[in-house]
């Protein structure tokens, strides 16, 4: 059964309006359905609910709540990927893919060998382009939320407004040919219900040793195991890891 999301909290006593044009022409015109089919419907408070649509309009799909399921599945923790801008294609999958792994927000990130740059007339469309892809990605495979996207023009900015995480790992590529794997496992370990982990990763050509440097009193540097992993590849690893530790393991 097809999923969608409102930008309201549940309540079984009422009937809602779904008026994102994009879900009105998959609800119409993909999925065809019509007055007294059912869809899932996840609300802003991350409760869901088994829906009848009750009325079909070019403006809007009402919709009445019937049942509502018990479903769990966000990460334990609020993982945010600061990732370095890569190549159009990798950055997007990243994105679908992270988003499936259970990343809570993304920040696209201009780094000191990013060679991809973004001009600033380009940045409110590339952010609603990504916004679109993590939200298809999310619907897909069953997310309470949708991940949030912002955009960044230097680290400094992030380091400015740093406050508010509980640890902050930077996956370095020097810290992995060096053998280090204690840090990583030692957070993993570590973790608790609802602390906020920020991830930083280097675009194609990893992170600059003045950036490394700029986390250096507040962070941990991390290996991601023996191998050298991609700049897409590298978030992927580290949100199986800490599923694995808290969802696998228990």
């Amino acid at each position: 059964m097809q999923r969608y999301f409102i930008n309201q909290n549940a309540d079984s006593d009422q009937r809602f309006f779904i008026t994102n044009n994009e879900d009105i022409h998959h609800i119409k015109n993909v999925m065809r359905n019509h007055v007294d089919n059912e869809l899932i419907l996840n609300f802003l408070d991350q409760r869901v609910f088994k829906c009848k649509i009750t009325a079909i309009s070019q403006d809007a799909i009402e919709v009445e709540p019937i049942q509502e399921l018990e479903i769990s599945t966000e990460l334990p923790q609020n993982i945010t990927i600061c990732s370095g801008l890569i190549k159009a294609d990798k950055y997007e999958w990243m994105l679908q893919k992270a988003t499936e792994l259970g990343a809570s927000k993304f920040i696209a990130a201009e780094m000191d060998r990013s060679i991809v740059k973004l001009n600033q007339s380009k940045i409110t469309k590339k952010i609603e382009r990504w916004q679109k892809i993590i939200k298809e990605a999310a619907e897909q495979s069953y997310r309470l939320t949708i991940p949030s996207i912002d955009y960044i023009s230097n680290l400094k900015t992030l380091y400015d407004n740093i406050d508010g995480y509980d640890y902050i790992l930077i996956a370095y590529e020097d810290a992995a040919k060096d053998g280090e794997i204690s840090q990583f496992k030692s957070v993993l370990q570590q973790l608790t219900q609802g602390e906020n982990i920020l991830v930083i990763f280097g675009p194609e050509g990893g992170l600059s040793a003045d950036e490394v440097t700029l986390f250096a009193s507040v962070g941990k540097q991390i290996g991601l195991g023996p191998r050298i992993l991609r700049a897409e590849t590298a978030p992927l690893y580290v949100l199986s890891a800490v599923s694995y530790q808290n969802e696998l393991l228990g």
